[in-house]
This record gives structure tokens, sequence and C-alpha cells, in this order.
């Protein structure tokens, strides 16, 4: 069920469409979804102090209503790897348009996952799971179920994955916390439909995974018009 705070993120960013990623990644996380330590901020002062505290290399990205697809006007800055090296960032990325601050968020490892939902007309709320980051649109290696999903159908999704030797341990790296990713798509199942009709689609991508469990890199959420 939806609470007070993930209500007033929904209504706030109702004129614009869709919700920033800062705010989602709030809504997510009241959802009980696990999300990078972040800060939103404009003072080069702050930013810097927030990454000593998680440590370097952070990402920096640009916040700005009038930029939905980040990496497109080159709004994301990985593997920024001191104070001076973020202010520069924050410097290049406060000429972009509708420049609103920057979100510097700890570097999160593991798998890259997609994970995506939709209002479908005639099954109702639908929940993919595939091979994520920028690359997904090449692979193509996605699976869907309708929500609700129950363990059953996570497990179901993952062993339809072309790729899912890459979740078991492929050449020696650990295994992906395969609890972690049951309870997170579970999780957002629940928070799709609870969501219903507010939303258009919702991408979790990439959905970050390794054996220490999963967490939610970059969100973004559509709402119905």
């Amino acid at each position: 069920m939806l609470n007070d705070n993930m209500r007033k993120i929904l209504e706030s960013s109702r004129d614009r469409g869709w919700v920033l990623e800062p705010d989602a990644k709030r809504l997510l996380s009241e959802a009980g979804l696990d999300v990078p330590r972040f800060l939103q901020t404009k003072d080069p002062e702050e930013a810097a102090r927030f990454g000593e505290e998680v440590g370097f290399p952070v990402v920096a990205k640009v916040v700005s209503p009038k930029i939905l697809h980040k990496s497109d006007v080159g709004g994301v800055v990985t593997g920024v790897g001191d104070a001076e090296a973020l202010g520069r960032a924050m410097e290049r990325l406060a000429a972009l348009e509708g420049y609103e601050g920057i979100l510097v968020e700890e570097t999160v490892q593991g798998v890259e996952l997609i994970a995506g939902a939709k209002v479908d007309e005639q099954f109702g709320p639908v929940i993919l799971l595939g091979i994520g980051g920028t690359a997904v649109e090449i692979y193509q290696d996605t699976v869907i179920r309708m929500a609700p999903l129950t363990q059953h159908d996570v497990e179901s999704m993952v062993s339809g994955l072309t790729a899912r030797r890459l979740l078991e341990g492929y050449r020696g790296a650990d295994p992906v916390d395969m609890a972690a990713l049951s309870e997170t798509l579970i999780a957002f199942s629940r928070l799709v439909m609870d969501l219903g009709e507010r939303i258009e689609s919702v991408d979790l991508n990439p959905l970050m995974c390794s054996s220490r469990g999963c967490r939610v890199a970059d969100a973004r959420i559509l709402l119905a018009p």
C-alpha cells in the first residue's frame, strides 16, 4: 500500500509526467527496495564531503526536469575518483538544460539486470526481467510474467534467461544472491500493483545484483496521462 510520502512524490511529479530519479529512489526505498546511498545537491563542498563519506569513486548524474534520458546527453559521469574530479563533473553537468543539481551516488558493482513494468490494456500489470545496462536493446534477453509475482514466477523468469549463467557464478565469479533477487522482484511487483493505473511504465536499469544483494542503480517512472 502506498504511504503518504509515496503519494506526495507521485503528486508532485504529475505535471511533469515522470518522476525525477532522486524521488524515484526515495519511492522505491519506501517500498522496500534497496538503493545506493545518494545525495542531491548543487554545492561542490557538500558533494565532496558525501563522496568522502561513502568512498570514492562515485557516480554523478544531472537532475533536470528537462532530461529524461540522462545518458543520451552526457548526463551521467561514472568513476569519479576524488573531490577535484567531482567538482569538474558538477561544472560540466550544470551546463545541461534545466539543471537543478546533481545526484551523487556510491558506486555499485554486480551483474547488470533490468526489471521493468507496464500496465497492459488486456492483461494489467506485467513484470519484465532481463539482462540490463546500456546494451539491453542489443541482447534482448528478457522474460515477462503477469503481476503479482510469486517465488515460483521469479524462479521461472531466471530460468528463462539465456544468460542466466551470469547469475550462477560465471567463470569463477561469485553467484548472485538469489534470495535477494527474489525479494527485490516480489517487492517491485507489489509496488507495481499498488501504483496500478497511476503509471505507464517503470524501469529499474540497471538493477545491480551480486553475492551481497541487489540494488537499484537507476530508475525511471513514467506516469499515466
